[in-house]
């Protein structure tokens, strides 16, 4: 009896350790799930734009998508109308092209809106990394800042869910005229713990995407965004962030889920991008 309790119990330890390792070989699989196929463009959502190509300091060349405001006509030289422009970090899965409802919100808002796939999504070559999509994100601020001439206090950085990764490090590196972050997280090994209590993620990760320690640097104007229902980054991550930023900063609880929050509550929530972003990039109020 008390050798098939050893075994049983070794048999468990063996098999805890091949799990643990498994975990560990596999995450950034588990973290970036990059799809190669574009379902739309937007074209398809009613929006003019241009497909732009992107060259990284490694010598990745990314896929991307510059969508201006209003009539393309109304451009200057440089190919950017006389608008905010917001550069759009989206999240984990897919490709940008799974992105267009949240773009055509912020096209409506009067925004040109840069959209770039990450290396190793969409048709961006690569693969992906935390180092990577760093590159990828100054890549981005490049473009804008440097080819199309754009100023920086005029530049709107935006992260969603993964995408406060690049966000926050981007906007430390290179402020902005202001930064808002949708569904982020503190770091990858809370959200890890949180949804694989049984390992030790903290232990095991690789990957970080530190938005918590990085929002103190960010002096920048911050509107974070989070709902309640989110269950796929809790909502207290999302609150430990905002309490962890300077000010100024301002705090927008939606309802909805992970993926779609912005649709459910989608009067409030451009209400108050507007507002927040007529009050720190136009200096005034919009009208409630």
């Amino acid at each position: 009896m008390r050798r098939a309790m050893i075994n049983t119990a070794l048999g468990l330890a063996v098999g805890y350790a091949a799990i643990v390792g498994l975990a560990f070989a596999f995450q950034d699989q588990l973290l970036f799930q990059p799809s190669s196929r574009l379902l739309a463009t937007p074209d398809d959502a009613g929006m003019p734009y241009e497909t732009v190509r992107l060259d990284t300091d490694d010598g990745e060349t990314l896929h991307g998508w510059w969508i201006p405001a209003g009539d393309v006509s109304r451009e200057t030289s440089s190919g950017a109308s006389a608008t905010k422009t917001l550069l759009f970090f989206h999240g984990n899965a897919g490709n940008i092209s799974g992105r267009l409802e949240s773009v055509k919100q912020f096209h409506e808002l009067g925004l040109n809106v840069l959209i770039v796939d990450y290396r190793g999504y969409g048709q961006s070559s690569g693969t992906p990394s935390e180092a990577g999509i760093y590159r990828d994100a100054e890549a981005c601020w490049r473009h804008l800042t440097e080819e199309k001439g754009l100023a920086p206090q005029k530049l709107v950085v935006f992260g969603r869910s993964m995408g406060g990764g690049p966000a926050t490090w981007l906007a430390a590196q290179e402020p902005p005229g202001a930064l808002i972050l949708e569904s982020v997280f503190t770091n990858v090994p809370d959200v890890g713990a949180h949804h694989y209590s049984f390992l030790p993620v903290r232990a095991l990760a690789t990957n970080q995407f530190d938005n918590e320690s990085r929002v103190a640097e960010i002096k920048v104007p911050k509107l974070h965004i989070h709902s309640g229902e989110d269950r796929v980054v809790p909502f207290a991550l999302g609150r430990r962030v905002y309490e962890a930023a300077a000010e100024p900063k301002q705090f927008l609880e939606i309802e909805g889920g992970h993926n779609d929050g912005f649709l459910v509550s989608a009067e409030t929530y451009l209400r108050t991008i507007d507002g927040f972003l007529a009050e720190y990039l136009d200096g005034e109020e919009a009208d409630p």
